[in-house]
């Protein structure tokens, strides 16, 4: 089963939709209400829920989700019934086989009850109509390129007496998101320091976008935080919150970060965790949908 744990929630919805093909005939029993078994209609539309909510223990590697609202349609027409089912969710990964496996039922459960009047039944169709959500759907394209730097924030990796692994796994994600990373970059625990970098990537060098990992905790040298407020314009508490949040379902810790994120001028700037499990974190927390900043930055609005 492939690993989600890493993903967050977001609303989802798929459509899928399955035809049965029949005879003229069939369609009039059905409209006449002349079934043997009874009205196929409502029986397949209880099956086709009940099959969305159970498809995980049909198809072996689905994940067990919480399915949120169903709905089941059908359309007669003079020789063929077309189930239509909508499923919906909040949640980490999709609903589309969902949907997919709601619409099979439902036309296995007509062609169940209308075998015994009609030997020419056949499900000629199952197909996915559409799917909406998850982060793809977040994923901002730009048509240039937008320009970046990490910084690493540490006296023992300045130093070298350590070495930099969460800069580098933020260097890897941005390139990864379409960021050009311009510069990378590893200083002390210096508040001058940290904010004269910051107004020289965003006044002089005008960066898009300026991701920061370390100095956010609790230690006497932990600076990046007050650093960073000082230079800011404009604050955007979310950002950090958003991460947090998603830290602290994974380990307590996140709660005792104090990063800052915001911008000054056009360059957005956030502050992350300086353990690269942190940063990773956080990283998953935020993108691709954070990068939605950068063209609100830009006057291109929500």
């Amino acid at each position: 089963m492939f690993d989600i744990s890493s993903k967050t929630n977001s609303a989802r919805c798929a459509t899928a939709v399955s035809i049965l093909s029949v005879s003229p005939a069939t369609i009039d029993l059905i409209k006449d209400g002349k079934i043997p078994k009874g009205d196929p209609l409502p029986v397949a539309r209880v099956a086709a829920i009940q099959a969305a909510k159970d498809t995980s223990r049909i198809i072996p590697f689905c994940h067990p989700i919480p399915v949120e609202w169903v709905e089941v349609a059908f359309e007669l027409s003079d020789s063929s019934i077309k189930s239509t089912v909508t499923v919906k969710n909040t949640y980490k990964t999709g609903v589309e086989v969902e949907a997919m496996t709601a619409a099979s039922v439902a036309a296995l459960t007509l062609y169940d009850m209308l075998k015994m009047v009609d030997e020419h039944l056949l499900i000629s169709e199952i197909r996915l109509e559409s799917k909406k959500g998850g982060k793809s759907a977040w994923k901002e394209k730009f048509t240039v390129p937008p320009r970046g730097a990490v910084v690493v924030m540490s006296d023992t990796i300045a130093a070298g007496k350590k070495s930099d692994t969460a800069g580098l796994a933020i260097v890897d994600r941005l390139k990864k998101d379409g960021v050009e990373v311009i510069d990378y970059r590893i200083i002390p625990d210096e508040p001058e320091q940290i904010k004269q970098l910051l107004i020289k990537y965003s006044d002089a060098d005008q960066l898009d976008l300026v991701i920061t990992t370390g100095g956010t905790g609790l230690s006497p040298r932990d600076f990046t935080p007050e650093a960073t407020a000082e230079i800011l314009d404009r604050e955007a508490p979310g950002i950090i919150q958003a991460a947090i949040a998603y830290g602290n379902e994974r380990t307590p810790r996140a709660m005792l970060g104090r990063g800052k994120a915001g911008a000054r001028g056009k360059t957005l700037i956030i502050n992350l965790p300086g353990s690269r499990k942190g940063t990773e974190e956080s990283l998953d927390a935020l993108f691709p949908s954070v990068l939605h900043a950068l063209k609100m930055i830009a006057g291109g609005g929500h």
